[in-house]
Protein backbone atom coordinates (compact mmCIF):
# COMPACT_ATOMS: atom_id res chain seq x y z
CA UNK A 1 0.00 0.00 0.00
CA UNK A 2 1.33 3.17 -0.93
CA UNK A 3 2.21 4.93 2.80
CA UNK A 4 2.51 8.56 3.58
CA UNK A 5 5.99 9.18 1.90
CA UNK A 6 4.91 7.93 -1.53
CA UNK A 7 1.46 9.93 -1.62
CA UNK A 8 3.72 12.94 -0.62
CA UNK A 9 6.20 12.34 -3.52
CA UNK A 10 3.23 11.84 -5.73
CA UNK A 11 1.53 15.29 -4.61
CA UNK A 12 4.97 16.94 -5.08
CA UNK A 13 5.13 14.90 -8.17
CA UNK A 14 2.01 15.98 -10.05
CA UNK A 15 1.64 19.06 -8.58
CA UNK A 16 3.99 21.37 -10.82
CA UNK A 17 2.15 19.84 -13.94
CA UNK A 18 -1.39 20.91 -12.57
CA UNK A 19 -1.39 23.85 -10.63
CA UNK A 20 -2.65 26.55 -12.82
CA UNK A 21 -4.49 24.62 -15.54
CA UNK A 22 -8.09 24.31 -16.63
CA UNK A 23 -9.79 21.27 -16.57
CA UNK A 24 -11.47 20.52 -19.95
CA UNK A 25 -13.09 16.93 -18.51
CA UNK A 26 -12.91 14.16 -16.61
CA UNK A 27 -13.49 10.03 -17.80
CA UNK A 28 -14.89 8.03 -15.34
CA UNK A 29 -14.14 4.23 -16.63
CA UNK A 30 -15.07 2.34 -13.23
CA UNK A 31 -17.24 4.39 -10.80
CA UNK A 32 -16.96 1.49 -8.12
CA UNK A 33 -13.96 2.07 -6.29
CA UNK A 34 -13.72 1.53 -2.37
CA UNK A 35 -16.28 4.05 -2.43
CA UNK A 36 -18.38 4.53 -5.77
CA UNK A 37 -16.89 7.95 -7.84
CA UNK A 38 -18.98 11.03 -7.43
CA UNK A 39 -21.87 11.04 -9.63
CA UNK A 40 -21.69 13.69 -12.36
CA UNK A 41 -18.16 14.51 -11.21
CA UNK A 42 -17.20 15.99 -14.77
CA UNK A 43 -19.60 18.25 -14.88
CA UNK A 44 -18.57 19.64 -11.60
CA UNK A 45 -14.87 20.13 -12.63
CA UNK A 46 -14.58 21.22 -16.01
CA UNK A 47 -14.10 24.74 -17.12
CA UNK A 48 -12.35 25.21 -13.69
CA UNK A 49 -8.73 25.95 -12.87
CA UNK A 50 -6.14 23.88 -10.44
CA UNK A 51 -5.20 26.11 -7.76
CA UNK A 52 -3.40 23.60 -5.79
CA UNK A 53 -2.73 19.95 -4.72
CA UNK A 54 -2.26 19.61 -0.84
CA UNK A 55 -2.45 16.51 1.36
CA UNK A 56 -3.57 14.89 4.47
CA UNK A 57 -2.58 11.99 5.65
CA UNK A 58 -3.00 9.32 2.56
CA UNK A 59 -5.34 11.50 1.01
CA UNK A 60 -4.68 14.13 -1.71
CA UNK A 61 -6.69 16.52 -2.27
CA UNK A 62 -6.63 19.12 -5.28
CA UNK A 63 -8.37 22.30 -4.59
CA UNK A 64 -10.31 23.52 -8.08
CA UNK A 65 -12.14 26.93 -8.66
CA UNK A 66 -14.05 29.04 -10.47
CA UNK A 67 -13.48 32.33 -9.40
CA UNK A 68 -14.91 32.28 -5.63
CA UNK A 69 -16.23 29.19 -6.12
CA UNK A 70 -14.04 25.86 -5.14
CA UNK A 71 -14.34 22.35 -4.82
CA UNK A 72 -11.79 19.87 -3.54
CA UNK A 73 -11.15 16.14 -5.26
CA UNK A 74 -10.40 13.93 -2.75
CA UNK A 75 -8.31 11.34 -3.93
CA UNK A 76 -7.04 7.77 -2.39
CA UNK A 77 -4.75 5.44 -3.58
CA UNK A 78 -6.16 2.38 -2.07
CA UNK A 79 -3.86 -0.69 -1.72
CA UNK A 80 -2.14 -0.50 -5.31
CA UNK A 81 -3.24 2.39 -6.49
CA UNK A 82 -0.55 4.66 -8.61
CA UNK A 83 -1.11 8.42 -10.37
CA UNK A 84 0.62 9.96 -13.28
CA UNK A 85 0.58 11.92 -15.87
CA UNK A 86 -0.04 10.82 -19.61
CA UNK A 87 -0.99 12.49 -23.00
CA UNK A 88 -4.94 12.80 -22.73
CA UNK A 89 -5.16 10.60 -25.73
CA UNK A 90 -2.76 7.62 -24.72
CA UNK A 91 -4.67 4.25 -24.37
CA UNK A 92 -5.86 3.63 -20.67
CA UNK A 93 -5.48 -0.26 -19.26
CA UNK A 94 -8.16 -1.93 -18.20
CA UNK A 95 -6.77 -0.73 -14.52
CA UNK A 96 -6.42 2.83 -15.28
CA UNK A 97 -10.06 3.91 -13.75
CA UNK A 98 -10.19 8.01 -13.80
CA UNK A 99 -8.33 10.71 -15.75
CA UNK A 100 -8.45 14.10 -14.93
CA UNK A 101 -8.19 15.71 -18.11
CA UNK A 102 -6.23 19.50 -18.10
CA UNK A 103 -5.10 22.52 -20.99
CA UNK A 104 -1.09 22.69 -21.15
CA UNK A 105 0.06 26.12 -22.15
CA UNK A 106 1.07 24.78 -25.43
CA UNK A 107 -2.57 24.13 -26.24
CA UNK A 108 -2.14 20.08 -25.55
CA UNK A 109 -4.52 18.27 -23.29
CA UNK A 110 -2.75 15.54 -20.43
CA UNK A 111 -4.09 13.79 -18.09
CA UNK A 112 -3.65 12.78 -14.43
CA UNK A 113 -4.49 8.93 -14.58
CA UNK A 114 -5.76 6.85 -11.72
CA UNK A 115 -4.56 3.02 -11.74
CA UNK A 116 -5.78 0.94 -9.27
CA UNK A 117 -5.85 -2.65 -9.58
CA UNK A 118 -7.34 -3.78 -6.90
CA UNK A 119 -10.00 -0.89 -6.62
CA UNK A 120 -9.34 0.22 -3.27
CA UNK A 121 -9.03 4.05 -3.55
CA UNK A 122 -11.29 7.00 -3.82
CA UNK A 123 -12.34 9.97 -5.69
CA UNK A 124 -14.58 12.00 -4.69
CA UNK A 125 -15.96 15.51 -4.82
CA UNK A 126 -16.65 17.90 -1.95
CA UNK A 127 -17.78 21.34 -2.61
CA UNK A 128 -17.40 21.86 1.17
CA UNK A 129 -14.35 22.21 3.40
CA UNK A 130 -12.47 18.46 2.63
CA UNK A 131 -11.37 18.47 6.40
CA UNK A 132 -14.64 18.27 7.34
CA UNK A 133 -15.06 15.58 5.07
CA UNK A 134 -16.12 12.75 7.19
CA UNK A 135 -12.90 10.69 5.64
CA UNK A 136 -11.13 13.45 7.11
CA UNK A 137 -12.20 15.02 10.05
CA UNK A 138 -11.43 12.05 12.45
CA UNK A 139 -7.65 12.28 11.40
CA UNK A 140 -5.37 12.93 14.25
CA UNK A 141 -2.18 14.95 13.96
CA UNK A 142 0.27 15.34 10.76
CA UNK A 143 3.22 13.16 11.52
CA UNK A 144 5.55 15.81 10.29
CA UNK A 145 3.48 18.88 11.75
CA UNK A 146 4.01 20.91 14.88
CA UNK A 147 0.94 19.49 16.31
CA UNK A 148 2.25 15.92 16.57
CA UNK A 149 5.41 16.00 19.58
CA UNK A 150 6.13 13.61 22.55
CA UNK A 151 3.41 15.30 24.30
CA UNK A 152 1.22 14.82 22.53
CA UNK A 153 1.95 10.67 22.10
CA UNK A 154 2.35 10.38 25.75
CA UNK A 155 -0.62 12.14 26.56
CA UNK A 156 -2.74 10.06 24.04
CA UNK A 157 -1.08 6.78 25.00
CA UNK A 158 -2.17 7.02 28.95
CA UNK A 159 -3.61 3.86 30.16
CA UNK A 160 -3.99 2.48 26.50
CA UNK A 161 -2.85 -1.31 26.94
CA UNK A 162 -2.77 -1.79 22.93
CA UNK A 163 0.69 -2.45 21.55
CA UNK A 164 2.64 0.73 20.69
CA UNK A 165 3.11 -0.22 16.82
CA UNK A 166 -0.54 -0.27 16.05
CA UNK A 167 -1.21 2.40 18.56
CA UNK A 168 0.70 5.01 16.41
CA UNK A 169 -0.84 3.16 12.81
CA UNK A 170 -4.05 4.33 13.96
CA UNK A 171 -4.90 7.27 12.03
CA UNK A 172 -7.13 9.02 14.71
CA UNK A 173 -3.93 8.79 16.86
CA UNK A 174 -1.76 10.29 14.20
CA UNK A 175 -2.67 10.05 10.33
CA UNK A 176 -0.85 8.83 7.95
CA UNK A 177 1.90 6.19 9.59
CA UNK A 178 1.99 2.91 8.23
CA UNK A 179 3.26 -0.21 8.66
CA UNK A 180 6.36 0.16 6.58
CA UNK A 181 7.59 3.49 8.71
CA UNK A 182 6.09 2.16 12.23
CA UNK A 183 8.23 -0.36 11.59
CA UNK A 184 11.40 1.53 10.71
CA UNK A 185 9.98 3.84 13.48
CA UNK A 186 10.53 1.72 15.86
CA UNK A 187 13.68 0.33 14.76
CA UNK A 188 15.38 4.04 15.20
CA UNK A 189 13.55 4.62 18.80
CA UNK A 190 14.60 1.07 20.08
CA UNK A 191 11.23 0.69 21.32
CA UNK A 192 9.98 -3.25 20.78
CA UNK A 193 6.56 -3.03 18.64
CA UNK A 194 4.69 -5.07 21.13
CA UNK A 195 4.94 -2.73 24.43
CA UNK A 196 1.87 -1.42 25.35
CA UNK A 197 1.35 1.90 24.87
CA UNK A 198 0.61 3.27 27.77
CA UNK A 199 3.90 2.04 29.22
CA UNK A 200 6.09 4.40 26.76
CA UNK A 201 8.13 7.00 29.17
CA UNK A 202 7.63 10.55 28.05
CA UNK A 203 11.47 10.84 27.56
CA UNK A 204 10.54 7.86 24.94
CA UNK A 205 7.66 9.15 23.60
CA UNK A 206 9.67 12.02 22.90
CA UNK A 207 12.57 9.74 20.89
CA UNK A 208 9.64 7.83 18.78
CA UNK A 209 7.90 11.04 17.45
CA UNK A 210 11.53 12.01 16.07
CA UNK A 211 12.18 8.81 15.00
CA UNK A 212 8.99 9.49 13.03
CA UNK A 213 9.95 12.45 11.65
CA UNK A 214 13.44 11.37 10.89
CA UNK A 215 12.33 8.22 8.91
CA UNK A 216 9.53 10.26 7.05
CA UNK A 217 11.24 13.01 5.83
CA UNK A 218 14.26 10.33 4.89
CA UNK A 219 12.05 8.81 2.60
CA UNK A 220 10.81 11.54 0.96
CA UNK A 221 13.42 12.67 0.29
CA UNK A 222 14.46 9.48 -1.50
CA UNK A 223 11.43 9.71 -3.27
CA UNK A 224 12.09 12.98 -4.61
CA UNK A 225 14.60 11.43 -6.77
CA UNK A 226 12.52 10.02 -8.64
CA UNK A 227 10.01 12.43 -9.81
CA UNK A 228 10.64 12.35 -13.14
CA UNK A 229 9.04 9.37 -13.49
CA UNK A 230 5.26 11.26 -13.07
CA UNK A 231 5.81 11.86 -17.11
CA UNK A 232 6.32 8.60 -18.05
CA UNK A 233 3.96 7.09 -20.49
CA UNK A 234 4.72 3.43 -19.48
CA UNK A 235 2.38 3.74 -16.36
CA UNK A 236 5.27 3.12 -13.80
CA UNK A 237 4.97 5.07 -10.58
CA UNK A 238 7.50 7.46 -9.29
CA UNK A 239 7.99 5.54 -5.95
CA UNK A 240 11.07 4.47 -4.98
CA UNK A 241 12.86 2.25 -2.73
CA UNK A 242 13.36 2.58 0.67
CA UNK A 243 16.58 2.14 2.58
CA UNK A 244 15.00 0.22 5.04
CA UNK A 245 16.73 -0.86 8.37
CA UNK A 246 14.20 -3.89 9.43
CA UNK A 247 11.14 -4.50 7.05
CA UNK A 248 11.48 -7.30 5.05
CA UNK A 249 14.76 -7.94 6.52
CA UNK A 250 13.55 -11.26 9.26
CA UNK A 251 16.60 -13.61 10.10
CA UNK A 252 19.06 -11.35 9.21
CA UNK A 253 21.19 -9.40 11.21
CA UNK A 254 20.56 -6.25 13.31
CA UNK A 255 22.31 -3.58 11.19
CA UNK A 256 23.17 -1.44 14.88
CA UNK A 257 24.07 -4.25 17.07
CA UNK A 258 24.87 -8.27 16.87
CA UNK A 259 21.14 -9.44 17.04
CA UNK A 260 18.79 -10.84 14.93
CA UNK A 261 15.59 -8.99 12.52
CA UNK A 262 12.75 -11.40 13.59
CA UNK A 263 8.77 -10.97 12.72
CA UNK A 264 5.78 -11.76 14.29
CA UNK A 265 2.42 -10.46 13.73
CA UNK A 266 1.05 -7.97 16.18
CA UNK A 267 -1.76 -6.15 15.21
CA UNK A 268 -3.06 -7.97 12.85
CA UNK A 269 0.04 -7.18 10.40
CA UNK A 270 3.70 -8.29 9.75
CA UNK A 271 5.79 -6.45 12.75
CA UNK A 272 9.90 -6.50 12.33
CA UNK A 273 12.56 -5.73 15.19
CA UNK A 274 15.84 -6.70 16.30
CA UNK A 275 15.29 -9.34 19.15
CA UNK A 276 18.44 -7.48 21.26
CA UNK A 277 18.10 -3.88 20.86
CA UNK A 278 14.19 -3.01 20.70
CA UNK A 279 12.91 -2.98 24.21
Amino acid sequence: MPELPEVETTRRGVEPHLVGRRVVRAVVRQRRLRRPVTAGVGAKVVGRTIECVSRRGKYLLIRINRGADHGTLIVHLGMSGSLRITPADAPPSSHDHFDLVFECRDGDHRALRLRDPRRFGVVLWTARDPLRHALLAPLGPEPLGAEFDGACLYRKSRGRTVAIKPFIMDSRIVAGIGNIYANEALFAAGIHPARRAGRISAARCDTLVAAVRRVLEGAIREGGTTLRDFVREDGRPGYFRASLAVYGRDGLSCPRCEGRIACRVIGQRSSFYCTACQK
